[in-house]
């Protein structure tokens, strides 16, 4: 079964993480032959759901964590549930899209995979969405991220995390493979809101139960003293998918 990393900080995790630009969905939707039912896995607070969810007759989207579909975005046609990636409660061969943002990394592939197989129509799509590592465009706050990334947070990842650094790019895709071009996301935040968003790194969160101590504020503040929280920053994030025929 897939883990549950994020139900503790589910309200920053709606709060802060940043949103898949509107270029990837559409490339998605282009594949689409159907647009019937659409099941978004481990679907967080909702926001691959609302975005593919005006194109759908309807939506299913599922997940593991109560606290954070509690803080999911809604709409009517848009159906959640509580419940195992694995064992999902759609009939066979209903889905005309598979989407999983985020996530698939955490998934146990095979058993996934199969469910995936069982759910989705005949010639549906699946498509599989990671964004890595956030790139700032001030020199001194990309370093310090990047340094806290690579060595004061290394320790607190799951083993899964290497998956997200290589694009998905290694993990097993057992589909007629549609080739996709790379996508970034770019904002401009307040330093606050990315502190707030490196707060929801499953890492942290790791080290936050471990210790009682929040490693944001022990290890990356320090390198970014002289910086007011309130500076605005450019930023990308990479973005990746792997989109394939079932």
């Amino acid at each position: 079964m897939a883990k549950d990393n994020f139900s503790k900080q589910s309200r920053d995790y709606a709060a802060f993480r940043p949103v898949f630009p509107d270029a990837v969905y559409q490339f998605i939707l282009q594949q689409v032959q159907g647009f019937d039912l659409a099941w978004d896995v481990a679907t967080g607070n909702g926001q691959s759901a609302i975005k593919i969810a005006p194109y759908f007759r309807s939506v299913i989207a599922t997940d593991i964590s109560q606290n954070q579909v509690a803080h999911a975005h809604q709409l009517p046609n848009i159906d959640y549930r509580v419940e195992a990636a694995e064992h999902a409660s759609l009939e066979d061969h209903s889905a005309d899209l598979v989407i999983i943002s985020q996530a698939l990394h955490w998934m146990d592939f095979d058993p996934f995979y199969q469910e995936v197989k069982r759910v989705a129509k005949p010639g549906g799509i699946f498509a599989a969405l990671v964004y890595s590592l956030i790139e700032v465009d001030d020199p001194v706050i990309n370093n310090a991220i990047h340094e806290f990334y690579l060595l004061d947070s290394a320790p607190f990842w799951d083993s899964e995390r290497h998956w997200v650094d290589e694009g998905y790019r290694g993990i097993t895709f057992p589909f007629e493979e549609i080739a996709a071009p790379e996508f970034t996301m770019e904002y401009e935040w307040r330093l606050a809101d990315v502190l707030g968003y490196i707060n929801t790194w499953s890492a942290c969160q790791h080290y936050l139960k471990q210790t009682g101590r929040n490693l944001v504020e022990e290890k990356l503040l320090p390198s970014l003293a002289k910086v007011s929280p309130g500076k605005t920053v450019r930023l990308r994030f990479p973005v990746y998918a792997r989109i394939g025929k079932v």
